[in-house]
Order: structure tokens, then sequence, then C-alpha cells
């Protein structure tokens, strides 16, 4: 991209403006964006299905309980059917996206069979869906202020609680959400 941004590994915040039902008050990773468009995965909006459930429905074994009580997020309204593995390391997987050296996006099956056969990345984060754009489609929305957005922190992206990642990765680009209005930016 020559004359925009690479987002690649930064956070896309919802603006409070944003009245999108897939994103409001939301946090997105972003996890390739190019030319042809971008892909990130909502950090912050929980569904009621674990990691032993979708390993159960699969036939696969359970991690120990603490991996397989871990809450699968909704990462976006496309493809939810279809599971996104976020991890580091990166490793070597059948269908992976390479982010940064050590932190990867898999769709494969074979890291959730290496996980219930007691493979244990440093950090997951697992979801069904993902967000996507279309080529200028998100450099369009940044121009019409419905995002801010700052590098990615991996604090907020696997540690902090789901309910508070909003308003912590607008305050780790410095903005109090709080004191915007849901009205900025528009006649």
């Amino acid at each position: 991209m020559t004359d925009t941004v690479n987002l690649t590994n930064h956070f896309l915040i919802a603006m409070p403006s944003l009245d999108d039902p897939n994103f409001y008050h939301s946090v997105t990773y972003i996890c390739e964006h190019s030319e042809q468009g971008a892909l990130g995965l909502v950090i912050n909006r929980q569904t009621d299905i674990s990691l032993g459930e979708v390993l159960s429905q699969m036939d696969l074994e359970w991690p120990e309980q603490s991996l397989a009580d871990q809450i699968v997020l909704l990462g976006g309204p496309i493809e939810q059917e279809r599971g996104f593995i976020l991890h580091s390391p990166a490793g070597d997987w059948d269908s992976s996206i390479r982010i940064t050296d050590d932190l990867a996006l898999t769709t494969s099956l074979d890291i959730l069979e290496a996980i219930s056969e007691g493979y244990r990345p440093d950090r997951l984060l697992i979801t069904l869906g993902y967000a996507g754009w279309t080529a200028g489609q998100l450099e369009q929305e940044m121009v019409a202020n419905a995002w801010l957005t700052g590098p990615a922190d991996p604090k907020i992206l696997f540690d902090l609680p789901i309910e508070q990642r909003w308003e912590a990765a607008a305050r780790s680009v410095g903005v109090d959400l709080s004191r915007l209005s849901s009205d900025a930016g528009h006649d």
C-alpha cells in the first residue's frame, strides 16, 4: 500500500458514534491489511461456547479444565461457523497467517488436534467468525471517523478481561472514550 498506513498488528477501536451492531463498542485486532482489504478479529464479544465444547463437537479430547473453560469469542460477522485461532508462538500449522515473528492466525484443524493432545500455546484466543473489509473500505471508514487505531498491546489482546478491552485499547492511544460525544465529526 503506497499512500495508506498498514494496520496489521493494530487495534481498530470503535468510536462511540459507530452504531453498527457488529462493531458497537468493539475492539478489532487487524491480522492482515493490504491493498486487497483487511481481515481482523473482534476481541471483546463473547459467545456462550467454550473451547471444551468446540473440541467435544469435533470428537477431540478436552485439555486441562482451565483451557477447556476458555470462552470462544465472536470474531466478526463473516463465517461465524468457522474457527479462527490467534496464538503465540506462531508455529508451523497447515493454514496460518503469520502476523508477527511470534504471533499467527490459524484456521486449520491441526492446531486444535495438537491442543487436545497437550500442546499449550503461550497465548491463545479463539473466535468464531471474522471481520473483513474489501479494498479501500476500511480506509473510507477511517476517513468517516468510525475508528481509532493504535498498535496492538498483547496484554489487552490476551490478558485483560473482555469487558475492559474497549476502554483500555482507547486509553492505550491516549483517548478517554467517556469524554467523546457520539455526535463528534457529524453534521
